[in-house]
């Protein structure tokens, strides 16, 4: 896990996850896909996760909350319009906070962690 401040980063955990599972199914389901992940560095043959500076550790919950609006109302957007609340957009966490069900079986409150 990468550290700031003598801080754990819980995004690098996140991204090396995901990039091995990625990487694992691609291999298995998609090799043709891999090639367009492909990466020309010494430390690793792909990316699929662009490096960011400019990362924002979450490290209260008004910053937390702040980040989850955003990205529940993202879809509302004039340029996207994809739905007309952010509950019914299906990739969404917010129906999660509205109803409590947990399509995906993955999500975590972060109001646990605050």
């Amino acid at each position: 896990m990468l550290e700031k401040n003598g801080k754990e980063m819980p995004y690098a955990s996140f991204n090396k996850f995901t990039s091995h599972q990625f990487l694992k199914i691609l291999r298995t389901e998609s090799n043709s896909t891999l090639s367009a992940y492909k990466e020309n560095d010494r430390e690793r043959k792909h990316r699929f996760w662009q490096r960011d500076p400019l990362a924002v550790e979450m490290d209260s919950k008004r910053k937390v909350e702040q980040k989850l609006e955003y990205i529940h109302l993202n879809p509302l957007q004039e340029q996207w319009n994809l739905v007309s609340r952010p509950e019914a957009y299906k990739w969404s966490s917010s129906k999660f906070y509205e109803s409590g069900i947990d399509e995906f079986a993955i999500l975590t409150d972060y109001r646990e962690r605050f």
